[in-house]
């Protein structure tokens, strides 16, 4: 299976260390896939920023490099305020392009689940609703992702 990965360009300078290590792990949004499936990153790159203009290009080179999956990763959901564009990222990627499109990467870190928990966009925007799979991980795993 091959994979690309969207992050928030808040985070334009990130290693991707907790993304790369749940793909190895198959942790939070990587979950999904069968252990015996081998899984390869064929991309990896930022949205471009507020509002999201690599949205449009970005996971057209995804596919070219034969991604059969693309994920929004895990800090467009965590960063202060979550990303207010990841519902039309997904629902536009999956149109134009036709790939699916997975909300997460790595699991939700517990010290950042725990103020999110409390916050009310948290609740307003239901974002527990998108991010299930991210959410199922044991309370220790997400504190092993802190």
């Amino acid at each position: 299976m091959k994979i690309g990965i969207i992050i928030c360009a808040r985070y334009k300078d990130c290693g991707g260390g907790k993304c790369f290590r749940s793909v190895r792990e198959r942790k939070g949004g990587f979950a999904v896939y069968p252990p015996a499936e081998p899984l390869e990153i064929v991309g990896y790159s930022s949205c471009g920023g507020c509002p999201g203009g690599n949205v449009e290009y970005v996971p057209e080179e995804m596919v070219k490099n034969g991604a059969q999956a693309i994920h929004l990763a895990t800090g467009m959901v965590v960063g202060y305020p979550p990303c207010p564009n990841i519902r039309r990222f997904k629902a536009f990627i999956e149109q134009r392009y036709g790939v699916p499109v997975a909300i997460g990467t790595h699991p939700i870190p517990k010290k950042y689940m725990e103020v999110h928990r409390k916050l009310p966009f948290w609740q307003e925007t239901k974002m527990s609703e998108i991010v299930r799979a991210l959410m199922d991980e044991s309370e220790d795993i997400k504190k092993d992702y802190d």
